[in-house]
């Protein structure tokens, strides 16, 4: 029963939160208005800048946000205890992920649909925009990379989840057809969407599809490599031809995912005997780091992402139809994303517990089936661990409602692999935005084309992939990195955030700029432990990218607090909407 009350409280907590705090924000911190014609209005162009209905670009921010984030992060942390992480998702989400991902969002549309690493020029200065440039860029060449090889673990762990996955392309582009070229109802055509889509999930497990070696290449190679194919077509297309109507069927996907894990805790709860087994609080797991910082940048998505920033900034502004519907897709879909992280929080540390198999083929239940899945630090982080612990955990509760567990490893397994397939496209758009920023301000605009952008982002990302070999396993090397850089951008997204707001007078700033100061230490001070931890390992490779990081991130937080202090006014092209709390 335990297991539910927290379900319960938390997602009460999530809906009082939005109307409460983030009506608050949205109304008297950002002063929302409908007059001015947001920039997906102003310079609607049918490929990137495309006004659209809240509840489609909901759905595709929402996805584009979440990927494997708030599954990953919440599976590992939870070695340090389901208390601290269950906190830091619920507070985090509420009080800094949600302000972090609005604040970028509702400046990105005041400023013409531009990335936030191109705004920061205005904000702070033009140093810091290149400085930026480099973290942003840096992060998303992690992202890209890992997030391919994510994909095709999936498919080796879960092949019955292969066939649904691909199947929803041509699903989503015919929907995007009906809708945006013949003028037909989204909804209703959606629900035959999502109807076909789980049509494959069920014939999934009866036509599993594993990738052989070909060409001496390993099926981890193979899959790297057709999927990074994948994101270059699928960013240069105009959204409203895959990716705009395959997320809004992934939206349905997540309704349907998370009910089922809803009644899933109910059914186990009242049937199954479904407990928390996981510790409430283990300060000194063995091997592991310790809780703090690093807690806070292990659990990014589900609490707050850099990412998302460029998100809000990179693709979504472009498309929000008004700054009215920004709350809800901005504010809303975090706090979304924070009960998602809920529920795998729920799934790692009970449902685990309900049976969970070991490599030697024994099945454990209870206190023992996690104590052996979280043995250790090093036991539970690797990609395969993490996402088999929630994959099998909710498969486990939503058992418990009479679906046969192989249809279940199938849904859960579908729903994962999608939504890593969201964040892989969605990052390499924008990756491509940001090359084309940045060569436009180098005068080079040779390379600022769509095209050329593009083949740079995804060429950059598979030399990673593929720096260690046919794998495809490349990006692993800068893995160790990717979580204190992800932090340290949601720290100076949040300086930026803060700045914005002091310009409009009064203590408006202070919503951002405490969340910015946390955000700050615990992700330096995370960067400072990491580098004497590869120096002990003397990995020369991740001691010279972590110190570069280091340097930038202390460099644009030192810029950051000289222009909070300067008496200096920054031009605003929105001054009009300058209001006193």
């Amino acid at each position: 029963m335990d297991a539910l009350i927290i379900v319960v409280l938390a997602f009460a907590g999530y809906i009082v939160m939005y109307n409460l705090y983030g009506r608050y924000i949205g109304r008297r911190i950002f002063a929302l208005s409908g007059e001015s014609p947001p920039p997906s209005v102003s310079m609607e162009d049918g490929v990137d800048y495309v006004p659209t209905k809240k509840e489609v670009i909901f759905g595709h921010h929402f996805t584009s946000i979440a990927g494997t984030g708030p599954i990953v992060g919440p599976a590992i942390a939870i070695i340090w205890g389901w208390v601290p992480a269950l906190l830091w998702v619920f507070i985090g989400s509420i009080v800094m992920g949600a302000v972090h991902d609005f604040g970028a969002l509702i400046i990105s549309m005041r400023n013409q649909g531009k990335s936030i690493s191109d705004y920061t020029s205005k904000y702070i200065n033009s140093r810091t925009r290149f400085l930026f440039f480099l973290i942003v860029f840096l992060e998303l060449w992690i992202v890209i990379a890992i997030f391919g090889l994510v994909i095709a673990i999936i498919f080796a762990m879960y092949p019955q989840s292969v066939l649904a996955v691909w199947v929803e392309v041509p699903i989503a582009m015919v929907l995007g057809y009906l809708v945006y070229k013949k003028g037909m109802g989204v909804m209703g055509l959606s629900i035959w969407a999502i109807l076909l889509m789980y049509l494959a999930v069920f014939i999934g497990p009866y036509l599993p599809m594993k990738m052989p070696a070909i060409a001496g290449i390993p099926a981890t190679g193979v899959w790297t490599i057709i999927l990074m194919v994948y994101a270059f077509f699928a960013s240069v297309l105009p959204v409203t031809a895959l990716l705009q109507p395959r997320d809004f069927i992934n939206s349905h996907q997540l309704v349907i995912a998370m009910v089922l894990l809803i009644l899933g805790v109910l059914a186990a709860a009242f049937f199954g005997g479904l407990e928390i087994v996981a510790p409430a609080v283990q300060a000194q797991p063995a091997q592991a780091p310790p809780m703090w910082p690093f807690l806070f940048i292990t659990i990014a998505c589900g609490a707050i992402s850099g990412f998302h920033s460029l998100v809000s900034s990179g693709t979504s502004a472009k498309q929000v139809r008004s700054e009215e519907d920004s709350l809800f897709v901005g504010y809303g879909s975090m706090l979304m994303e924070g009960a998602l992280a809920t529920l795998v929080i729920v799934a790692v540390a009970a449902g685990i517990g309900l049976g969970y198999t070991t490599k030697a083929g024994e099945t454990l239940t209870g206190v023992a089936a996690w104590t052996t899945h979280y043995s250790s630090w090093a036991a539970a982080a690797g990609l395969g661990s993490k996402i088999s612990a929630f994959v099998d955990g909710a498969a486990n509760m939503i058992n418990t409602i009479g679906i046969p567990k192989q249809f279940t490893l199938a849904i859960m397994a579908v729903f994962v692999a999608s939504f890593a397939g969201t964040t892989l496209d969605t990052a390499t758009r924008i990756q491509r935005y940001v090359l084309s920023e940045l060569f436009t301000s180098l005068k080079m605009e040779v390379l600022t084309g769509k095209y050329v952008a593009t083949f740079i982002a995804v060429g950059t990302a598979g030399i990673l992939a593929f720096a260690t070999g046919a794998g495809g396993k490349g990006a692993l090397k800068l893995w160790p990195l990717f979580g204190a850089v992800n932090q340290t951008l949601a720290a100076l997204a949040l300086i930026v955030i803060t700045l914005y707001l002091k310009t409009k007078g009064g203590l408006k700033w202070v919503v951002a700029g405490i969340p910015a100061v946390f955000m700050a230490v615990m992700t330096l001070w995370a960067a400072v432990m990491n580098q004497f931890k590869f120096g002990s390992q003397h990995n020369l490779l991740l001691q010279t990218i972590n110190i570069v990081i280091i340097i930038i991130a202390a460099w644009i937080v030192i810029e950051g607090v000289v222009k909070f202090f300067s008496t200096d006014d920054i031009a605003l092209d929105d001054a009009r909407r300058v209001t006193s709390v």
